[in-house]
């Protein structure tokens, strides 16, 4: 099964990240037929000589957009120039494991139903190293996209003719997997987690707590009504759930930090307690 794999850069990428990122890639058990790189706005000659280092051997196609114009954007342009209907998701600071690809095309030869398949991820970076799960099976996914994202960005490859059945994506500062994935949850498309983490995920020291204000109240808003006009959500629980969510975009930075911290612990304890 032939697959493409679409990554969007931009000009504040560090260079060494990406030479981990496309060093993962072209260490891969099974690689991708090719490599849709956009370029979203003005690229730095250091970020483009890894690009070209790596170019040939990864069959790496570049989409240049000379203005920046944010992820949603950028990954539709590129999605356009994807030839395989099996596109895999890849950000360019993060690192594959040796067997991602072939482990999840795998699974998606098995099972053809599937739309979109993401997995556990590995978060790295910070003073430990921390798993993080989330629900794998289709039921436990629709009932966690009513709180929370319910898949990794990075870790996802989705058949590109469904995904583009649903609008593709669009721009949603922040948010931009989480309105697909909504969509695609609505129109009824399977779709599943495996549940072994596939990919490490660079995590920067007080990335979480940087996550408030105002624009990312307004993303929220957006995505509450996204929920209710899809109906993923209804009645007392879509209002608290916005509500949980506009506050952590208020509190305190330290207190938010405890909190994301706690509530992924619980998380993992109550998906692992799941999966006995």
């Amino acid at each position: 099964m032939k697959f493409s794999v679409l990554m969007s850069l931009y000009n504040k990428e560090v260079p060494e990240y990406l030479d981990e990122c496309l060093m993962s890639l072209s260490s891969q058990s099974l690689k991708a037929d090719e490599i849709i790189l956009v370029f979203d706005g003005f690229i730095n000659e250091h970020l483009k000589s890894v690009v070209y280092k790596y170019q040939e051997n990864l069959n790496i196609k570049i989409v240049d957009i000379k203005k920046n114009v944010g992820l949603g954007k950028a990954l539709n342009k590129g999605l356009e120039h994807c030839q395989y209907d099996y596109v895999a998701r890849m950000d360019t600071d993060d690192i594959c494991y040796d067997d991602r690809f072939l482990t999840q095309i795998t699974y998606l030869e098995k099972y053809k139903n599937i739309s979109l398949l993401g997995s556990s991820i590995v978060e790295f970076g910070l003073e430990e190293k921390r798993e993080k799960l989330l629900p794998t099976d289709n039921i436990g996914i629709r009932n966690y996209a009513k709180v929370k994202n319910p898949f990794n960005h990075m870790s996802v490859v989705f058949k590109k003719k469904d995904v583009l059945d649903c609008g593709g994506y669009m721009h949603h500062l922040y948010m931009e997997d989480y309105n697909l994935w909504l969509r695609m949850l609505a129109k009824g498309y399977d779709v599943v987690n495996i549940k072994k983490p596939l990919l490490k995920v660079r995590v920067a020291n007080g990335m979480i707590v940087k996550r408030r204000g105002f624009n990312y109240i307004k993303s929220e808003i957006k995505i509450f009504r996204l929920k209710k006009e899809l109906r993923i959500d209804s009645g007392i629980s879509l209002y608290t759930n916005l509500v949980i969510r506009v506050c952590s975009r208020l509190i305190p930075k330290n207190v938010l930090g405890y909190l994301y911290h706690y509530d992924r612990k619980k998380t993992t304890q109550i998906l692992k307690s799941k999966a006995k």
